[in-house]
């Protein structure tokens, strides 16, 4: 401590944390201690530079990821959407989702929650804050086109209400491209149903009701929407199956609004091989027919259980099932092709008339291709005619009542009224899974 005596006996003594000859008044700071302090306040100031600039980077980061949002809000035609859906006070059920929300909802968008992968997109299985499931669609880049009517197109999906087609109940637009949210349909898709277990058979009358409701649903989309709406993906993949078998159309990934001039007919192809209308891939004019020509491939499946397109197949002709489907109908072989068991239950004169639907959906000329009303209306007739008494070997036919069912579906002529009526075939008239049909909301 550097203690010194005077002269009077008095000890003198530096202060603490001090050094030096306390007598002479030379008494300095302990070096170690200064060291020490000077440290400390080093550390001190480093410490807090580094949170300075760390808050600063971040609140900068947060703008500049604020601002990208924004700008993809933007592109997307958030703006455009979201004044439309404060103009309509309420009466637009329609959600803005933020990234967050979906990312919270599929658990960071987790491949355990994956239900499915396509070519516009993949298909998340989430939960939202509310309890409530849905279907989260990351969709895959889009045009320049699809993102300057990416919210104008949202708008109008929004509004469509039918029973047989998925609800679209809000999108996210602030990020590089639109994820969409959809209704949880719980029984997978007709694909699933129809190719994925060999052990689970569907009765010729489900599958009359899937496609009847299925189409009912296109057929909304093509005459009663406002504006009418092309799907342009139609597929049995799109086609989901709820739990009471009823069918709900989905994924408009590739849907588009019906052009009003010729200059917007023309796009790029997209779609999928198997299903692609043949004159839309030369002519890349994308039309009502075309969903025509890919539910006529639908109905095949149905008939046949068999995949659209069979990359195994020896023959490169049974490549592609419809070329199969046209040559077997060409050479009177359709017997060949279609699927054993609906054979076992069903009359070979309503598969007959389900086929001949099909032919004219496939038709490669689309003017003459059936609009998908008289589609709707043919299902219609044959599942009546299915339904009814007069189609069971226990019953006795009454000619003029079965007429009147016939009677009026495009295409029917005399010659096949009476073949119907003196066939007197067995049909199943019970089906578990038939709802009724209702006319399209």
């Amino acid at each position: 401590m550097g203690d010194q005596t005077n002269t009077g006996s008095f000890i003198c003594s530096c202060p603490d944390k001090s050094t030096g000859n306390a007598y002479n008044g030379t008494c300095e700071a302990n070096k170690s201690q200064l060291g020490v302090r000077v440290a400390v306040g080093v550390s001190a100031g480093l410490v807090v530079l580094v949170v300075t600039m760390s808050c600063a980077y971040m609140i900068r980061l947060k703008r500049s990821l604020a601002a990208v949002k924004q700008r993809y809000f933007k592109q997307h035609g958030g703006l455009l959407l979201f004044e439309e859906m404060k103009s309509k006070q309420g009466g637009l059920s329609f959600t803005l989702f933020t990234e967050e929300e979906l990312e919270e909802a599929t658990g960071g968008f987790d491949e355990r929650n994956v239900l499915g992968k396509g070519g516009s997109g993949t298909v998340y299985k989430g939960s939202l804050r509310d309890g409530s499931a849905v279907a989260i669609k990351k969709c895959k880049l889009a045009s320049e086109r699809q993102e300057k009517e990416f919210g104008k197109e949202m708008l109008i999906l929004s509004q469509v209400n039918h029973r047989n087609v998925v609800r679209l109940h809000g999108c996210c637009l602030e990020v590089e491209v639109p994820m969409l949210v959809y209704e949880f349909v719980p029984n997978g898709t007709l694909y699933h149903l129809i190719h994925g277990h060999r052990g689970s058979r569907v009765s010729f009358a489900t599958r009359l009701k899937i496609a009847h409701e299925a189409d009912e649903a296109l057929a909304y989309l093509h005459s009663w929407a406002s504006p009418p709406i092309i799907h342009g993906d139609v597929k049995s993949p799109n086609i989901l199956i709820d739990d009471s078998y009823a069918a709900k159309l989905s994924d408009f990934g590739a849907s588009t609004l019906a052009p009003t001039d010729e200059a917007q007919f023309v796009t790029f192809v997209q779609g999928t091989y198997g299903y692609l209308d043949p004159e839309y891939m030369q002519t890349s004019k994308l039309t009502s027919k075309s969903d025509v020509y890919s539910f006529g491939v639908v109905l095949l499946e149905l008939l046949t259980c068999r995949k659209a397109m069979n990359l195994q197949a020896l023959d490169d002709d049974d490549i592609n099932l419809s070329a199969q489907f046209l040559r077997a109908m060409g050479e009177k072989r359709l017997d060949e092709i279609l699927d054993e068991q609906i054979k076992g239950e069903q009359s070979m004169e309503l598969i007959e008339q389900v086929a001949e639907l099909a032919k004219q959906c496939l038709d490669m000329a689309s003017d003459k291709r059936p609009s998908m009303r008289e589609v709707v209306e043919e299902l219609d007739r044959v599942r009546k005619l299915s339904r009814h008494p007069c189609g069971s070997q226990q019953e006795t036919c009454d000619e003029e009542e079965l007429k009147a069912l016939l009677v009026g579906s495009p295409g029917t002529t005399s010659s096949e009224i009476q073949l119907s009526i003196t066939t007197n075939a067995y049909v199943s008239i019970t089906d578990s899974a038939y709802l009724g049909v209702q006319s399209p909301r």
